[in-house]
């Protein structure tokens, strides 16, 4: 794929590491401005650097802030624009598998409240807040946001509800936000994958139950038989917002090695 987004600036929460720094690192080798959101402040300056040595005819900055957070949410926006200009495009990537890093959340009746609104928080409303200030911050015309959904934003998981119906709620917006803005030309995906993609989070949760990652039974059973690669995610975000797919929106997205085929 060969895609230009020279003076296209493009916001992307959780981008200092994992799957979001994968994304931000393929764009800014593609030319385009950065703004990038993450609420660990060591790791986005770390990134920033990164990234500004690898392109640095790249505008690439960088906000510490939590998405579950309204005004910061608002606040990163309006920087945003005001140092880079409106939006071309925009990845929703800032999620948590949950509070405990991976071990199981429990039954329905044991599911902590604090886990609850920690999950539903960072993985719905956070993506929530996210939307309002994108959409009412693009260029005239238009552009591409792609979202964080997951395998089990369409199926249940036993001692996971919470995750699930973050990702179930995801999906849902996703779609319906895409009805609403496309006639503004705005285009609105999600990525359905499955959580065994080999990133920092992943890796810390696979550590929660002393299984490695690659022998892990479920990664074991997808078709390719191995964990995904950030950069293979990466990929695909790129063309989604690419004007290499501008018939596609609404859309959910499958990234999981085969592990639903």
């Amino acid at each position: 794929m060969v895609a230009d987004f020279t003076n296209k600036t493009i916001a992307i929460t959780g981008g200092a590491s994992g799957m979001g720094l994968s994304i931000a690192t393929l764009l800014a080798t593609h030319g385009a401005s950065l703004s990038l959101l993450d609420l660990n402040p060591t790791t986005l300056s770390t990134a920033l650097s990164s990234l500004r040595a690898l392109a640095p005819s790249s505008k690439v900055i960088g906000t510490g802030a939590d998405v579950r957070n309204r005004a910061e949410v608002e606040g990163w926006i309006a920087k945003t624009v005001a140092e880079l200009g409106p939006l071309h495009g925009a990845v929703n990537f800032a999620g948590v598998i949950n509070k405990t890093m991976g071990r199981p959340e429990g039954s329905i009746e044991q599911l902590a409240q604090e886990e609850w609104d920690f999950c539903i928080g960072v993985n719905l409303t956070g993506v929530f807040h996210c939307l309002q200030a994108e959409v009412a911050n693009f260029a005239p015309e238009g552009g591409s946001i792609v979202n964080a959904a997951s395998v089990l934003g369409l199926m249940g998981r036993v001692n996971g509800a919470a995750y699930a119906a973050s990702k179930h709620g995801c999906i849902g917006l996703t779609r319906s936000v895409a009805k609403e803005v496309g006639g503004r030309g705005i285009r609105v995906n999600c990525l359905r994958r499955k959580g065994y993609i080999e990133t920092p989070m992943v890796q810390q949760s696979a550590e929660q139950t002393t299984l490695r990652l690659e022998n892990n039974p479920q990664v074991k059973a997808t078709a390719l038989g191995r964990p995904g690669k950030a950069e293979e995610v990466a990929n695909l975000v790129v063309f989604l917002l690419s004007d290499e797919s501008t018939f596609i929106t609404g859309a959910v997205h499958t990234v999981d090695g085969g592990w639903v085929c």
